[in-house]
This record gives structure tokens, C-alpha cells and sequence, in this order.
């Protein structure tokens, strides 16, 4: 199981290749080293899963009903917005420019790690969505995990 936490700042290169820092690296699992799975995010952001933990959310998306008009909607949406991608001999993932679109990314980017998959985002993009407020912080924190 992929364990990925801490946030890291990272540079995209010219033809939209990111590097993945080696503490991300070694925390994939080993199967997955190559293979990762990028989804557009529901907020303006990238989720990286490595391919283990992605097979796990693809199960339950490809169970659903193509009878059913609103599972049917979700499958498509949910399809339609995953990239296959490969890390290279130099760890670098190249990122398709409609993909990169979708979160604002142009150069800089900030990864998020989120247990089992990572978040990129764009650094102005990530701080307005980030909590500013500790009583905020901490009623999120008593509402979902004080049971």
C-alpha cells in the first residue's frame, strides 16, 4: 500500500515531464514503480495514484450499471478524465498539455501527498483552498474523526 504524505515543491520542464521527488519514489509501491495513473481532480488539481491504488477505485467505477443513466454518467466522466503515464529511466512522467490545462500548470508545481495518491497543483491555486483558520481546522478534525 502506498503511504504518501508532507507537500513538496516541484518544477515542471518544458515539455510538461515532472520529476518525482525520491521520497515519493520510494514510496511507491513496487509494482507500480513505472506505471501511474493521473485523473483531472474535482477541484482545479491533478490526482496521482500509482497504479495499485488506482486499481482499487477502478473496480468500483467499471462495477457500476451502464443501465443506470446516473451511473452511466459517472463512468464516462470518471473514464474520460484518466491519463496512463510512465515514468522514464530518469524518474520523470510526462504530462499531457490539456491534462496540465485542467489544474493550471504551467511551471511550478506543489505535490500534496493524500495517503494513498498524491495531488498536484498550482502554488497560487493550492493556497485557496488550503484552511487559514485553526478553529476551522480543528471542528473539520472533531466532525470527522472524533466518533
Amino acid at each position: 500500500m502506498a503511504f504518501f504524505t508532507s507537500e513538496y515543491e516541484c518544477k515542471l520542464d518544458a515539455k510538461g515531464r515532472l520529476v518525482l521527488p525520491a521520497k515519493i519514489k520510494t514510496s511507491l509501491p513496487e509494482v507500480s514503480t513505472h506505471e501511474l495513473i493521473i485523473q483531472k481532480g474535482f477541484e482545479p488539481n491533478l490526482k496521482v495514484y500509482p497504479m495499485l491504488e488506482y486499481k482499487k477505485i477502478h473496480a468500483k467505477i467499471a462495477a457500476l450499471s451502464d443501465f443506470n443513466a446516473e451511473q452511466r454518467k459517472l463512468k464516462r466522466q470518471f473514464f474520460r478524465s484518466i491519463t496512463q503515464v510512465e515514468l522514464d529511466s530518469a524518474g520523470r512522467m510526462l504530462i499531457p498539455k490539456s491534462v496540465l490545462a485542467h489544474a493550471s500548470l504551467e511551471k511550478d508545481v506543489i505535490l500534496v501527498g493524500m495517503g494513498n495518491h498524491l495531488e498536484m497543483w498550482n502554488p497560487q491555486l493550492f493556497e485557496e483552498y488550503q484552511i487559514d483558520d485553526p478553529e476551522e481546522y480543528s471542528t473539520l478534525a472533531q466532525k470527522f474523526l472524533d466518533e
